[in-house]
């Protein structure tokens, strides 16, 4: 989505961290993994990257513990996926990623937003030729690696592209990381062979990916920011992609 918003999502990511309100988010997450595959992260891909990328936001264990076992709980309501296609103004497309265990709940709180903010909901899957989903991985680019020798090692594994790219920091020098992308199908086997080589995960995600990303002027970014804001503030909001660059 472009460096200004790395920035401002790193930064509010943050802000949720000290409030603790990105964790039942990242709960819901794992609960879904573990009550799917199975509460061992071992024999459970899903729920081991799920764990991951909860560490990675500073989740207490305790949290991440009391969320691998809410899957076994029987009154346990059903948590499911939600996907809405959303066109904002400016041209901009988003795609907005929930679980849920009230869709009814869910898409009334969504509608009201994007109402409030000059923007509409579009029939499911209107946006399907616009994005494609991809698997992401993201991995510290250390002084030794050899990103040709990556490339060829991973490609049995469904790799599909590698970018170096750098880790906004609000204090230090920027990170130098690698993006490793593949197929979202591929998402178990990349993680198996990013595993074998001992390479450590920073965070790994399914995204959904402008196929052609668009640019926007500065004041209509802060109009855009404003909406995601608003959106991800909602507690079955989990993810809001865009087709900006």
């Amino acid at each position: 989505m472009g460096r200004a918003f790395e920035y401002r999502k790193a930064a509010k990511m943050k802000r949720w961290g000290a409030m603790s309100r990105i964790f039942p988010k990242l709960g819901k997450i794992i609960t879904m993994a573990a009550k799917d595959g199975g509460m061992d992260p071992d024999m459970n891909p899903k729920l081991r990257t799920a764990i991951l990328n909860a560490k990675a936001q500073n989740m207490p264990k305790d949290n991440i513990d009391a969320a691998i076992k809410r899957a076994a709980a029987k009154d346990l309501a059903d948590i499911k996926e939600l996907t809405y296609d959303v066109k904002a103004g400016h041209g901009v497309q988003m795609i907005i990623s929930c679980a849920t265990d009230n869709n009814m709940r869910t898409v009334a709180n969504v509608k009201a937003i994007l109402v409030r903010n000059g923007a509409e909901m579009l029939t499911s899957g209107s946006l399907n030729f616009m994005f494609t989903r991809k698997c992401v991985f993201i991995v510290d680019k250390t002084t030794n690696m050899d990103i040709e020798e990556l490339e060829l090692e991973l490609i049995d594994f469904g790799l599909e592209e590698i970018e170096e790219d750098v880790e906004p920091q609000e204090e230090g020098e920027d990170i130098n990381i690698l993006r490793i992308y593949g197929e979202f199908t591929s998402f178990g086997e990349l993680s198996k062979g990013l595993e074998d080589m001992g390479i450590n995960v920073k965070k790994a995600t399914l995204e959904y990916i402008a196929n052609t990303p668009i640019d926007l002027a500065e004041e209509h970014i802060e109009e855009l920011e404003t909406l995601i804001d608003k959106l991800e503030d909602d507690e079955d909001v989990q993810t809001v992609f865009t087709n900006i660059n």
